[in-house]
């Protein structure tokens, strides 16, 4: 991702940034009425992605100066980005603002600011209060937890570098990590194990499996696997937008070959097979059935006919669904005899060229 060089124009672009949130943080302050409002439009202020204008500022080069620059997650960079950097090179500017999201620490949003704005800064700054590094840690589990989560709702991924931050530049690495206490660390893994498919970051997952913190109940649940797996089902068992839920469904097939207790397993399987068929608790569209099903056969192919039988029995308790099941059904008949037709003239056609041209 590209950061603000440490030129005099870009310095001073994030000054007067920084003066705008310290004015609306204490209004929210000073005005309990309009204080979730005013948090939620500074939350969604810096949120937003950079503007080419702003962006020119905020990278401009001066002086023979470069700025160092990174390939972004996806191209985008937002204000919470630029501050976040800001924040780390140049701690006083955002000390004040720091002391005005404390004040509000109650309020909705105020979490969200602070991770945005400080997630960087509390893994480089040199915190000797235990109290104030567990209070600062909480709640930069708790606003990625529901930036996260927005990002979940509107099936974005705005929040992004966060998560990679959060995933690359702390959980991989031990030297910021354990700068945390033990259970910030512990709550911070299992945030992430609920994210890391979202955020298409299972290229990451060995590596994050072999760092995974010890636990005081992992004799119960089992080893990080267990622990990620858990929280996987658990995750997927509260999402209700559809691209998201087909996104897990396909992701979770890199599941395979991993060595789980026997009650995971069980918990996995069952929370894959709540998703096979209509009606409540799930209501499960068909794409999300049939994705569901495909994953369930792939992680365990034991049992695999006895399952469907059990189900085409169930569905009869579903009277409502035969003839949109029946109708399905037929128009699957069809595309496939039709694909069969035109797989096989193709291939006959290919069979007649041939000989001509040899």
């Amino acid at each position: 991702m590209q950061k603000a060089s440490s030129t005099p124009r870009s310095s001073a672009y994030l000054s007067a940034l920084t003066q705008e949130i310290q004015k609306k943080l204490q209004k929210a302050l000073a005005s309990p009425s309009q204080r979730p409002n005013l948090l939620q439009e500074l939350f969604a202020d810096i949120a937003l992605e950079v503007d080419d204008r702003a962006k020119d500022v905020i990278l401009s080069k001066e002086e023979d100066l470069i700025s160092p620059a990174d390939d972004s997650v996806d191209g985008q960079l937002c204000f919470y980005d630029v501050l976040a950097d800001y924040y780390v090179r140049v701690p006083e500017s955002g000390k004040s603002i720091l002391d005005l999201i404390v004040q509000l620490w109650s309020q909705s949003f105020a979490s969200h600011i602070f991770a945005l704005l400080f997630h960087k800064w509390l893994f480089e700054a040199e915190l000797n209060n235990s109290e104030v590094l567990l209070r600062y840690s909480s709640a930069l589990v708790q606003g990625a937890t529901n930036v996260f989560w927005i990002d979940i709702q509107t099936n974005t991924r705005r929040f992004q570098s966060l998560f990679c931050y959060l995933l690359e530049e702390v959980v991989l690495e031990p030297a910021r990590l354990n700068k945390i206490p033990v259970q910030a660390q512990r709550d911070l893994y299992l945030l992430l194990s609920r994210f890391i498919l979202f955020y298409n970051s299972v290229d990451k997952l060995a590596s994050f499996l072999k760092q995974f913190p010890a636990f005081p109940n992992a004799f119960l649940v089992g080893g990080p696997a267990d622990f990620f797996v858990i929280e996987l089902a658990d995750q997927l068992q509260k999402l209700k937008i559809e691209p998201v839920l087909l996104h897990y469904l396909s992701q979770i097939k890199l599941l395979q070959g991993m060595e789980l207790r026997m009650t995971t397993s069980t918990r996995l399987k069952s929370c894959l097979y709540s998703f096979t068929f209509p009606g409540g608790p799930m209501y499960p569209t068909r794409a999300v059935r049939h994705a569901a099903w495909d994953a369930l056969d792939f992680l365990f192919p034991v049992g695999r006919y006895p399952r469907h039988l059990i189900s085409l029995f169930f569905r009869l308790l579903y009277p409502w669904c035969w003839p949109s099941s029946c109708w399905n059904f037929v128009m699957s008949c069809i595309k496939a005899i039709l694909y069969s037709l035109f797989g096989l003239i193709f291939s006959s056609w290919v069979k007649l060229i041939r000989p001509k041209r040899s």
